[in-house]
């Protein structure tokens, strides 16, 4: 008997630690910002872009993902505390800055209250001057494009992409039609432009039926780059 009641105090005490385990408080503090270049973000494909931020102690050994959306930004529920802050290898258009607190990619964060920081990086381009607009049954689509990169971790552009979709979200794997043309071909990077046909309807793709309208952006894949780099979204009506 005195066995019995001594295991069932021990499921009990065990029951309650438990409880008190999953009872901790969820992160409440917001820290957010975006990827920037000299201030100026960097728009990415939807869900292809994140960074890790490392907690020390804790018996922590997994890093917490934090998602870069597609303009840029960024925004995550944290606890107080101090963290690493680190872009992995290969994701973004970008190389990452070394830090001056710890020379190297490895970014310092404390955070204590809600935080708003951007996270400079280097990327390999940036699209200038883009503008797109309906002509005729077309959308054209003229900008400029920046090597920012021109020492030895250079890249080229291997091609440069218009796409069309009928919601906002607008990249490699989210379009309705899209156009190509291959870096080789470009002779002009202050001066290059695309166009595309619009299709005679937008409503056999998505949910929100027809539409006078379309969202139209620019990728640019850069030669051994995974991730492309994107213009901002621009609503044409049709």
């Amino acid at each position: 008997m005195f066995r019995r009641k001594y295991i069932t105090g021990l499921l009990i005490a065990m029951t309650a630690f438990a409880c008190k385990k999953d009872n901790y408080d969820e992160p409440k503090t917001t820290f957010q910002g975006s990827i920037t270049y000299q201030g100026e973000a960097i728009n990415v494909a939807s869900l292809a872009v994140n960074f890790e931020l490392w907690e020390p102690g804790w018996g922590k050994s997994g890093a917490i993902a934090v998602q870069v959306k597609e303009d840029g930004s960024f925004s995550s529920l944290l606890f107080n505390g101090n963290y690493k802050l680190i872009i992995p290898a290969g994701q973004g258009p970008f190389r990452s800055i070394i830090n001056n607190a710890t020379n190297s990619d490895t970014i310092p964060l404390k955070i204590s209250g809600s935080t708003t920081m951007n996270i400079e990086v280097m990327p390999y381009y940036m699209i200038r001057n883009q503008q797109i607009s309906k002509s005729g049954t077309t959308a054209v689509a003229t900008f400029k494009l920046e090597q920012i990169i021109t020492d030895a971790n250079a890249r080229s552009i291997e091609n440069v992409y218009l796409y069309l979709n009928q919601t906002s979200i607008v990249d490699q794997s989210n379009y309705k039609v899209r156009t190509a043309v291959t870096g080789s071909s470009i002779t002009d990077l202050n001066n290059v432009s695309m166009s595309v046909d619009i299709p005679s309807s937008m409503s056999s793709v998505g949910t929100t039926g027809d539409q006078n309208y379309a969202f139209a952006r620019i990728g640019v894949k850069i030669a051994g780059v995974e991730d492309l780099l994107y213009s901002t979204v621009v609503k044409i009506d049709l």
